[in-house]
């Protein structure tokens, strides 16, 4: 589908200031909930690998490592999407989409911040440096899946959830099976909280040829929505039975199960408004799972 097309006009070269403010724009450390829902996933595996005591360099490692491939991921997804962001309300007022960043810019922060988070990778085991580039192509591959398929969505969390094999190579120089698990979990939940996302931008994605699983659940989206919370919260439940955790984790999966029902609440009329919030909201979830399994090992 061919859009109408958008004069972009370039201002003139701006003080590195202001070209540093634009590059914070570009890569949204205004709004760190990205960051939140890499970081959670990660922040899992290392307790778990760790048995309640990771490695403090490691964590180190992995936060900053997050901060900076988030970072990288928003710099990339702004260049594949610069002919549609325009034509978004959401989006419209994006660096690329108004000019203030030109797309070979967006590259070149792009690679900058992943080289910056593979000179941190360096630092751990060679098995997680040969994992990371698999990271890195999730990265770079999913802001154009799109264009292509129904479910980008699959390809965002496998993005966000590859730092758990990541993790625990590096705590432990191996992968269990329920470390595949979690990784299941992670992916069904990218796919809850970006279809709450992309209820955001259903219509101005229908009008511009942008698919999503929005679009594909359709009236459905509200149950399957439910459905996939279900499944994620039994087997981020059966995985607390395979490691040993106890009550205090299964309070932390209870609080994040009524984030959950909230969440149904909100998108209740699939108002643009709602739907964002509901997306926010997963923060708190992801951060309910995480204080469960640490005060768990904690007191265990």
């Amino acid at each position: 589908m061919s859009l109408p097309e958008l004069k972009v006009s370039y201002p003139p070269p701006a003080t590195w200031r202001d070209r540093l403010f634009h590059y914070y724009l570009l890569v949204r450390l205004h709004r760190p909930i990205g960051i939140f829902l890499l970081m959670w996933p990660a922040l899992w595996a290392l307790w778990l690998a760790g048995e309640g005591q990771p490695p403090w360099r490691v964590v180190l490692i992995f936060v900053l490592g997050v901060v900076l491939m988030r970072s990288a991921g928003c710099a990339i997804n702004d260049y594949a999407d610069r002919d549609f962001d325009g034509h978004v309300a959401r989006t419209n007022q994006r660096p690329l989409a108004t000019g203030q960043v030109r797309p070979a810019e967006a590259v070149g922060v792009f690679l900058v911040l992943s080289l910056m988070a593979f000179g941190l990778v360096l630092q751990l085991n060679w098995s997680t440096v040969a994992l990371s580039v698999v990271a890195l192509l999730l990265t770079l591959i999913y802001p154009f899946m799109k264009r292509f398929t129904h479910v980008p969505q699959l390809f965002l969390g496998a993005a966000f959830g590859w730092a758990i094999p990541m993790a625990f190579m590096a705590v432990t120089s191996s992968i269990p099976g329920h470390a595949w698990v979690l990784f299941i979990a992670t992916l069904i939940w990218a796919l809850i909280y970006d279809t709450q996302y992309a209820m955001v931008d259903r219509e101005d994605d229908l009008g511009i040829g942008i698919k999503s699983t929005a679009i594909l659940f359709g009236r459905w989206d509200r149950a399957i929505v439910g459905g996939l919370q279900l499944v994620m919260l039994g087997l981020l439940l059966w995985i607390g039975q395979e490691t040993g955790r106890g009550p205090v984790y299964d309070a932390g999966l209870a609080v994040a199960a009524a984030f959950a029902v909230y969440q149904q609440y909100l998108i209740r009329n699939r108002d643009p408004s709602g739907c964002f919030q509901a997306f926010l909201n997963n923060n708190y979830l992801g951060l309910a799972v995480f204080l469960g399994l640490v005060l768990d090992y904690a007191l265990a």
